[in-house]
């Protein structure tokens, strides 16, 4: 048994102990301290699970949605990679591309679930799939390439997951442009969460699909209508309604701090709010220029841009944004670490922090002297 003394546990007002048994699993977590086992003092510094990254598009140079059969190795070295990062779970996002792009990708995925049951504690577990398109709004549809987008209907959806629906998790569409519901309504029926996002719609047309079944948003204020006093548009909505979560990246170059500011307020912080990566392909690589389908990427600084400058997404870790919000002063530590951990759980119906769940935990720990915010994973003799 091991007991971890004076931890801070998001959600519990004073210092926590944490029982883990010899299997790794939560026992007991209580303010009173009983001295069993091996102690470890965490000195008030916060635990939690690792992140989960509900939208990352490829890593190590290698695009999601370019995977060949070649690539099981390569899908290894991401789940090690992003393990190292923080991540214990995250969705691979398939970005607008070919049906039968689209198709290959899932089958590849699908195989190396099933060949790597991820029973190993010292990786990141893929949790399914994001596909983000290709229902997507012509005029919003930023770095997606506009010759595979595609009408929603209930074909073309049967055509793009095929014998994959178990794997999909998210699908991103622009709910203006499924006029009577359709595809949203058998997205929902089937267990997928549909998310809104690259879309123009209005705070009538978002109302509609979260009456059909929609709950999620996608990077909240990119690839959207901006927030307007008479057309509030999709994410006022979205803001508003509680059954929704609206997912954002935090890297200061997405969007504006005082803008994620004001989101934070709106949605009262915890709620309905988590963290996303975004992160491209070259992620885990310097800067530089890369491919993007048949374009071409520069990346700078952690931001990625094709070539005309638009905006294709970011290179930073999920858990930057974690330490810029604390940084920026925009939200207690507390709060920044359950965005990033907590909050996407609970946004695909995931445990969190609890009596029962596997001890992969994290110490974050602030520096009164610089108010930055740094984590380690806590390695526990028993796992």
């Amino acid at each position: 048994m091991i007991t971890l003394v004076n931890a801070r546990i998001i959600g519990l007002e004073k210092l926590q102990q944490i029982y883990i048994n010899p299997h790794g699993i939560i026992e007991k977590i209580n303010p009173t301290l009983e001295e069993i086992g091996e102690i470890i003092d965490l000195k008030g510094d916060w635990i939690s699970l690792g992140g989960v990254d509900l939208q990352i598009n490829g890593a190590l140079g290698k695009a999601f949605p370019e995977l060949t059969e070649a690539d099981n190795f390569v899908l290894e070295d991401i789940c090690n990679f992003l393990w190292k990062q923080g991540i214990d779970g995250f969705l691979p996002t398939l970005v607008t591309t070919s049906v039968e792009n689209i198709q290959r990708s899932l089958k590849i995925i699908d195989q190396y679930i099933k060949q790597h049951p991820q029973t190993n504690i010292q990786t990141a577990k893929i949790l399914g799939v994001h596909l983000e398109g290709p229902f997507l709004n012509v005029e919003k549809r930023g770095a997606h390439a506009a010759e595979y987008l595609l009408r929603p209907s209930l074909e073309a959806i049967e055509d793009i997951l095929g014998n994959y629906t178990h794997l999909v998790k998210i699908v991103t569409l622009a709910p203006e442009l499924d006029l009577n519901g359709e595809v949203i309504k058998y997205l929902h029926h089937q267990g997928i969460i549909v998310s809104l996002g690259h879309s123009l719609a209005s705070v009538e047309e978002a109302k509609k699909a979260f009456a059909w079944g929609a709950s999620m948003v996608t990077h909240a204020f990119n690839a959207m209508p901006p927030l307007h006093h008479r057309k509030p548009g999709l994410l006022a909505e979205a803001i508003v309604n509680k059954n929704v979560y609206c997912g954002l990246i935090a890297d200061g170059r997405h969007v504006s701090p005082t803008m994620i500011d004001l989101l934070l307020r709106a949605s009262h912080y915890e709620q309905g709010i988590f963290l996303i990566s975004d992160a491209l392909a070259p992620i885990g690589l310097d800067d530089g220029f890369y491919p993007w389908d048949s374009r071409q990427i520069e990346v700078k600084e952690g931001t990625a841009r094709l070539m005309n400058g638009t905006l294709a997404g970011t290179t930073l870790p999920l858990f930057k944004g974690v330490e810029n919000l604390v940084r920026w002063g925009l939200c207690e530590p507390e709060i920044a670490i359950a965005l990033a951990t907590e909050s996407p759980r609970k946004a695909i119906n995931l445990r969190g922090i609890e009596i029962g769940q596997t001890a992969k935990l994290l110490r974050w720990h602030l520096s009164e002297a610089s108010k930055r915010l740094t984590w380690e994973r806590l390695n526990l003799n028993t796992l």
